[in-house]
């Protein structure tokens, strides 16, 4: 239950907010959210099951509601809070404003950061042996022959941070190093071995201990997963001490999904299998005690096994060649089934992958001890470490990929998707892939049955008006005691937005549509100020920017010609210069794009947001759902599309005082059946319909 101390601490925390900020405006909305988190995470509805599902509309101040709901609760109960984002730009607002401004308001004691992957760190034994004498092993670390401006670069950050004026993290490098350099020196699960001296006081410890300190955890989707695949409380605090805020939820399933694949090659694991060969010799020879005979040898034979199966999967591949004769280069399994022949060396490989990841790991264990007991000399011991752990990289992959192509599915749940593609290059060779399709069981598992408490929020997770497509997504239930909020907007759509569809005589299956979309598009933005067109599809953007660009008096910023921030950038330095502006841009121009005020006033959307099921993954869901008799258009297309209209739309109105008009040029809006449940999930605009 939520104690009283509680309930006034909050009541007298938001008060002081609502004093101290100008122009602040008390939101019934805001309190609302605010009280139900907290009941919540309470158990006041129900004490297994405190998770609670907020769609909050654009304006109501969802953050301070999340951050208000929580972190007095969780102090007052001894949890840790966990705010997982999908978007780094809502991280950073997180971190530089959002807690700060609380911390200050709040009068609440609690500590605060960010954690980040091990990747975004450096690891001090790999840059000092990169940029050591110039020995074999040395030699050995770098991918590729070093230039000497490459090692002059890393002797620089060796130096900053030995002078304490660089703190090994990635994101505080004054000069950006490029990509392959830095994964030459970032930090890694395998190589990255505690025990040893020389890793104990890496920044990567170091930032590690902190967290052990801090009340409030900002985290991104990935590093959640993450955790929770390694049975949670391994990068994170445990979860049953934790209340997850998820925000910007509507990502999840995709982000989970995702990170339970797998994929490996069957060529190329061969070539690296040959050298996990060499490794394993080596090891043999280097450490002294008897017990690595075995495993060492007992590895060999194994790496023969998988080698030798992976040829005759190649071979299986190489007679299948009609069906890789597709746009894709691709072969997917219909239903997820194997061919018997494939499945049995599916089988075999996975048992096999199996047993040498078991071998490899008593090697790695005995290679541990011997470090440990002083008899590998430094500078060996880390080439080792460093070898050994991309191998164990490599070969876990391998065995996740052959368990999940020969794992049987349950008759009860949605089958695997698996598929190969065909890679062209020196050598023919396929990439095997496998992937579940949906994955609310798995989130059921690791996270809904363990964590102390969930917040699920977006500004968008209902689709045609409900929650049901997202719940199923994520494996909860509107009747399961989760709790559901669907809280609008306080703005006013009526007045300050109109929605206009113009007639056209098209619609987007014609084949001459793409040209009517030029000619309403250059009309649409005459005597416009500030306008952004969305398009469903790269090679349309491009071929109405080709059409209009001659027609149109002012220049076109078109994405994928600049980078993202910079076309930003141009463009409010053009409305700011009372110059016109016009951004055409795709998909990921119409989610977490900021233009308020008069930076956007003419939103044009030439296309419903219908996505084809080109993944192999998709196409495997939709076969699924005509398995059981459904329709997967009315069951995926149309919900999906719904939420991603409703988002596409909310980048007009960002602020209260916003205004401007949205025109959609997909008359299907009005022709088809569909159209109406669409037109109704949009916030209450007004209307033109020609």
């Amino acid at each position: 239950m939520l104690s009283a101390d509680v309930k006034t601490q909050i009541r007298t925390i938001y008060k002081g907010i609502s004093t101290s900020l100008p122009n602040f405006r008390s939101r019934r909305e805001q309190n609302y959210i605010v009280a139900e988190i907290s009941k919540t995470l309470a158990g006041e509805y129900d004490k297994q099951r405190r998770i609670i599902v907020v769609e909050a509309g654009t304006g109501i101040g969802k953050s301070l509601a999340y951050i208000l709901g929580s972190i007095p609760l969780a102090l007052a109960s001894k949890k840790k809070v966990c705010i997982a984002t999908a978007t780094v730009a809502l991280q950073e607002q997180l971190l530089h404003k959002d807690l700060p401004f609380f911390l200050q308001q709040s009068g609440l004691d609690f500590t605060f950061g960010l954690v980040k992957g091990r990747q975004r760190y450096v690891c001090l034994s790999k840059l000092e042996m990169l940029v050591g004498p110039d020995n074999s092993s040395q030699m050995a670390m770098w991918q590729t022959k070093p230039d000497q401006s490459q090692v002059d670069m890393l002797e620089g950050l060796l130096k900053d941070y030995q002078a304490g004026t660089w703190n090994g993290e990635r994101d505080t490098l004054t000069k950006p190093l490029p990509d392959h350099l830095w994964q030459q020196i970032a930090c890694d699960k395998h190589s990255c071995h505690r025990q040893l001296a020389s890793h104990r006081n890496c920044p990567f410890h170091k930032a590690r201990e902190d967290i052990d300190t801090w009340d409030v955890l900002i985290a991104n989707h990935s590093l959640l997963f993450a955790d929770l695949e390694l049975g949670g409380g391994v990068i994170l605090p445990d979860p049953e001490d934790m209340y997850y805020i998820i925000d910007e939820a509507h990502h999840l399933p995709i982000v989970a999904r995702d990170f339970s694949s797998a994929q490996s090659t069957v060529r190329g694991a061969t070539d690296w299998l040959d050298k996990l060969s060499k490794t394993t010799s080596k090891l043999q020879n280097q450490i002294k005690s008897n017990y690595i005979i075995a495993p060492a040898q007992s590895m060999l034979d194994h790496i023969g096994d998988i080698s030798g199966l992976l040829n005759q999967v190649a071979q299986f591949c190489d007679a299948q060649s009609a069906k890789f004769d597709n746009p894709e280069n691709r072969f997917r399994f219909e239903h997820g089934k194997l061919p018997s022949a494939l499945l049995v060396q599916a089988e075999n490989l996975a048992t096999a992958s199996n047993l040498a990841l078991k071998q490899f790991n008593k090697m790695l264990s005995l290679l541990n001890e011997a470090i440990k007991d002083g008899e590998i000399p430094k500078h060996q011991s880390e080439a080792l470490l460093s070898e050994t752990g991309f191998m164990l990289q490599r070969l876990e992959n391998l065995q996740k990929l052959w368990k999940m192509m020969a794992k049987e599915d349950s008759p009860k749940g949605a089958p695997m998707a698996r598929w190969i593609e065909q890679l062209t290059g020196k050598q023919a060779d396929y990439l095997f892939s496998a992937s579940p399709i949906e994955v609310g069981f798995m989130l059921e598992n690791l996270l809904w049955d363990k964590a102390a408490g969930v917040v699920l929020c977006s500004a968008t997770l209902r689709a045609l008006n409900n929650f049901n497509h997202f719940t199923h997504q994520v494996g909860l239930s509107i009747n399961d005691g989760s709790r559901y909020l669907a809280l609008d907007s306080p703005f006013d759509f009526e007045q300050n937005a109109t929605l206009f569809l113009p007639k056209m005589d098209c619609e987007p299956t014609d084949d001459k549509y793409t040209d009517e979309l030029a000619k309403h598009i250059i009309k649409l933005v005459e005597d416009e100020m500030a306008s952004l067109v969305l398009f469903a599809s790269y090679w349309q953007m491009e071929k109405v920017a080709d059409l209009v660009e001659s027609k149109i008096k002012t220049g076109l910023l078109i994405q994928g010609t600049l980078p993202r921030q910079e076309i930003l950038k141009q463009h409010k330095a053009r409305c700011d210069e009372g110059k016109p502006s016009i951004i055409f841009g795709t998909g990921s121009f119409s989610e977490g794009l900021d233009l308020p005020g008069d930076y956007l006033t003419n939103l044009i959307i030439t296309k419903l947001p219908f996505a084809v099921p080109t993944s192999p993954v998709e196409q495997a869901h939709s076969e699924y759902i005509k398995i059981k008799g459904g329709n997967p258009f009315l069951q995926l297309t149309i919900p999906d599309a719904s939420r991603k209209l409703v988002q596409s739309c909310g980048r007009l109105l960002r602020k209260e005082q916003d205004y401007g008009r949205i025109s959609i040029l997909d008359r299907r809006l009005v022709t088809k059946r569909y159209g109406k449940s669409l037109l109704d999930a949009l916030p209450p605009f007004r209307r033109v319909i020609e």
